[in-house]
């Protein structure tokens, strides 16, 4: 992936870059050199830099969370994987937030969205050379929430941010955000954590270690070193069926699909090799497959770990202990259909932050892709967070 790797002297919005951040040492304790990020930017920071937020992605999202201009950059025009040029006006992840206008209003805020340390579209991950010209494969080290906040903060100081008027995300995004303001409490001045948790579950961490698995039995895994041959997409299609049962309702689902059979295709074929699928069959199939098209397994594998590290409490005592450092305003958000990060596990956030904070409600019938889905809702919360 090429991409320009200085600081932008001009607005370009929604055009990927990349920033080298040097040497990290992790956690772990390993030193990770030559770290780069791949980063995004929508609006102009402010002559004392007190318009800046911070938008965080979740799993297997990137840094393209809203459309940007619509002409090409050249070399700064976004690439996706496999190094294919992608334009700038493409559509975002959180498309209906982020732009003139929206709730994250790029007249007025200077917006920054990183693709995650570990990750696959142009921030350092597994799929990255190092030093001795091969790709990182197995020997890629674990990266935790507290790593990608880390790094993030040195993007900030690439970019002259010193405060974040918010940092708001979803999902993991939601856990990275949380971890923000634990970590580096006097530089964000709001905090907003939507369909997210203070720290991952025992059925979350049992849903990922399926996802995990799924992954390294397939044949073509090599054990993390499939690089110069065949990838593992059969696994990671099945990882990616796993978590997005998990996305969505039970209730959407038997909406959308029932037990209708995929069209010109019959489950209850009698003959053996003639079973045809039913329709949220061919849904997961195509959902698989559209991951495998643009994400890399060793990826997978490294934020899924990460997701599964995050624990805002862990080594800082109580949960209330821990949060008791933050100094921010606050948006706890829930998707009130969400099995995966369900409500009440924002209530337990909510209820241990300093002072007194109510948990919203982002009614729908989606699930926990809720906080991708209902745009108009989420922006009515962050309104009262970035008031015009």
């Amino acid at each position: 992936m090429t991409v320009v790797q200085t600081v932008p002297a001009v607005r370009r919005d929604g055009v990927v870059r990349a920033v080298e951040i040097g040497e990290l040492t992790l956690e772990s304790g390993f030193r990770l050199p030559d770290v780069r990020l791949a980063y995004e930017t929508w609006g102009e920071l402010a002559p004392d830099g007190s318009n800046a937020v911070l938008v965080e992605h979740a799993l297997t999202g990137d840094s393209h969370a809203a459309r940007g201009t619509a002409v090409g950059y050249g070399d700064t025009a976004p690439f996706d994987m496999d190094g294919r040029r992608a334009a700038a006006d493409a559509g975002g992840w959180w498309d209906g937030l982020i732009g003139p206008g929206a709730a994250i209003d790029t007249n007025r805020w200077f917006v920054v969205c990183a693709n995650i340390l570990g990750g696959c579209h142009g921030s350092t991950g597994p799929a990255s050379l190092a030093r001795d010209s091969v790709p990182w494969g197995s020997r890629f080290p674990r990266i935790t929430v507290r790593d990608t906040v880390a790094a993030e903060a040195r993007l900030a100081d690439r970019l002259g941010i010193r405060r974040w008027r918010l940092v708001v995300g979803g999902s993991m995004g939601g856990a990275r955000a949380l971890e923000w303001a634990v970590c580096h409490p006097g530089w964000v001045e709001a905090c907003a954590v939507i369909a997210a948790n203070a720290r991952v579950s025992a059925e979350q961490l049992a849903w990922g270690h399926a996802q995990a698995l799924a992954i390294r039995q397939d044949p073509r895994f090599a054990r993390g070193d499939y690089y110069s041959g065949a990838h593992p997409d059969e696994g990671l299609g099945l990882a990616r069926r796993i978590a997005h049962i998990t996305y969505r309702s039970a209730h959407e689902l038997a909406a959308r699909f029932g037990r209708e059979a995929q069209p010109r295709e019959d489950p209850a074929g009698t003959h053996p090799g003639t079973r045809g699928r039913y329709r949220v069959e061919g849904y997961l199939d195509h959902q698989a497959v559209k991951l495998a098209a643009r994400f890399d397994a060793n990826a997978y594998l490294s934020v899924n770990e990460t997701l599964m590290s995050h624990d805002v409490a862990r080594g800082r005592g109580s949960l209330r202990r821990a949060l008791a450092r933050t100094s921010c305003e606050w948006l706890v958000a829930a998707v009130d259909s969400d099995r995966l990060f369900p409500p009440e596990e924002s209530a337990e956030l909510a209820a241990a932050l300093p002072g007194e904070h109510e948990v919203h409600t982002i009614t729908s019938p989606s699930g926990h892709d809720g906080f991708l889905l209902e745009t108009p809702q989420v922006g009515r919360l962050l309104r009262a967070v970035l008031p015009d």
